[in-house]
């Protein structure tokens, strides 16, 4: 089963992870100012990862593909790292469609 890993990064924004069961990271979220608003990002992830038109496929200048996960307004909530195939990044989706939505959630200290 997947979680969301909460950090705080050195400029001091929070900042979260969603991890696969085997521990791979597959969603980066912004910087937040708050924590409250990081969790604000976290359930909005959840919200949305089912939706498959929430996600914004994308080719890299280098030809290597990632992904962007959508809010309804639009706004990027959540950022893929990048892969070497177009199948890679689609079962990066498929991973957090299916780790999202009841993914526990952690904070690092």
């Amino acid at each position: 089963m997947g979680k969301f890993v909460i950090s705080t990064r050195k400029n001091g924004e929070y900042q979260f992870q969603l991890k696969a069961g085997n521990g791979q990271v597959i969603l980066v979220s912004e910087g937040y100012t708050s924590m409250s608003s990081c969790e604000n990002g976290i359930e909005s992830v959840k919200k949305n990862a089912p939706n498959d038109d929430r996600y914004e496929r994308r080719t890299t200048e280098s030809g290597k593909f990632r992904f962007n996960l959508k809010a309804g307004n639009g706004q990027v909530i959540g950022t893929s790292e990048t892969y070497e195939s177009e199948s890679g990044r689609d079962n990066g989706i498929e991973s957090v469609k299916k780790n999202a939505p009841d993914a526990e959630v952690v904070t690092e200290a």
